[in-house]
């Protein structure tokens, strides 16, 4: 390390060759310099750099413009979601009450259907009991009449001798005869 400081401190003692050299002293040079520099980049790139910064402007400007257009647009649309969402609970509130009462409806249907159904069974059994009723009476009556009558032929055959069923069948004979006549 000593060999590249002695290497920058020996230009020191250089001694002037003409018109080109080093000049050491701090002061005297480096505000000449940072100044010529700073001049010629001034001059050449003051153009470049406000081309730099209008184009950056520009797309700045651009973007904010569609970044408020995209904002108005989605405003828009959030707002016609928010408004279709609306209608849409409205709807679905109002299908929610119509099937409510048509539930309602359709049960008190079915009830009604129900108790028809079961009143006319009811009538139906009725009938039939009083069919049945009907039924038994007449083979009961039957059974009666059949009994009777055979009691009542028993009876008389072992009563009647056989002038007195001449005379029986005779006198039923002259009956039919008058209500032969009757009824022409």
């Amino acid at each position: 390390m000593k060999n590249v400081t002695d290497s920058f401190v020996s230009l020191v003692y250089w001694p002037f060759a003409g018109s080109f050299g080093f000049n050491t002293d701090i002061l005297a040079t480096n505000p000449i310099n940072l100044s010529v520099v700073l001049g010629v980049l001034i001059f050449f790139g003051k153009g470049v750099l406000s081309d730099l910064l209008d184009n950056r402007k520009l797309r700045i400007l651009n973007t904010i413009r569609n970044s408020e257009e995209l904002q108005g647009g989605a405003i828009e649309r959030l707002e016609k979601a928010r408004a279709r969402l609306r209608k849409v609970e409205m709807e679905a509130d109002q299908f929610r009450v119509n099937g409510y009462s048509e539930i309602e409806r359709e049960k008190w249907n079915l009830i009604n259907s129900t108790s028809k159904t079961l009143e006319q069974l009811e009538n139906y059994k009725n009938e039939t009991i009083h069919f049945e009723q009907q039924r038994a009476i007449n083979q009961v009556r039957q059974r009666v009449f059949q009994q009777a009558l055979q009691g009542a032929l028993g009876t008389l055959n072992s009563c009647l001798n056989k002038e007195l069923h001449l005379r029986t069948i005779s006198a039923n004979i002259v009956m039919f005869g008058a209500l032969k006549e009757i009824t022409d």
